[in-house]
């Protein structure tokens, strides 16, 4: 049987793809195995820009060996081992589009794991580069330990932005675990 209805993940590039134009500059804030990274190169092209971090070096490695195996150039990618937390350290001017990809990296010890202390100043810290009309999205994915609480975390702080932004929420229901949830978060104007 086809599935219809979307993962979170590939709705989120959906919504993102809309938002991002040739030239843009984009971040994937956790760059894991470097999938989002290489769609996000794929989206703002080759006079564009996209910026990565993880914690994780072993990560980072894995991102570029994944961009390389696609012949994607490396020239307009910007890898950062550093928490996401600190994205304004490094990015200094406004981007259209921010993801991020919730958790652990797979295939890796998954004790690492982002957490509330870390993931609430990186949303804070994306929404004050996201240019208007710029997108966030959040995959969070309450099923590990600590998941549970991220995600409270991030759906708390997003309903709490003000009307400058708009926010949707995506999960499937009905299923055995709990599955993930996408946050959209769109920025209509000028508010934090």
């Amino acid at each position: 049987m086809k599935t219809v209805l979307p993962r979170p993940t590939e709705l989120a590039r959906t919504w993102i793809q809309q938002a991002l134009r040739e030239g843009d500059i984009a971040i994937d804030a956790t760059v894991g195995n470097g999938h989002d990274t290489l769609f996000l190169v794929g989206c703002v092209g080759a006079t564009g820009r996209v910026i990565g971090f993880d914690i994780q070096q072993a990560a980072i490695e894995s991102a570029r060996n994944l961009l390389r195996e696609n012949r994607a150039t490396l020239s307009n990618v910007d890898f950062h081992c550093m928490s996401h937390a600190k994205m304004t350290d490094v990015v200094t001017t406004l981007v259209r589009a921010v993801m991020f990809n919730l958790g652990y990296l797979p295939g890796a010890d998954h004790s690492l794991i982002t957490s509330v202390a870390e993931t609430i100043p990186a949303l804070q810290a994306a929404s004050s580069l996201l240019a208007a009309g710029g997108l966030i999205t959040v995959v969070c994915y309450p099923c590990h330990p600590g998941g549970e609480e991220e995600m409270r975390a991030v759906i708390e702080w997003a309903s709490r932005l003000d009307s400058g932004w708009q926010v949707a929420k995506y999960e499937k229901i009905g299923t055995r675990k709990s599955a993930p949830v996408l946050l959209g978060i769109l920025k209509t104007g000028g508010g934090v």
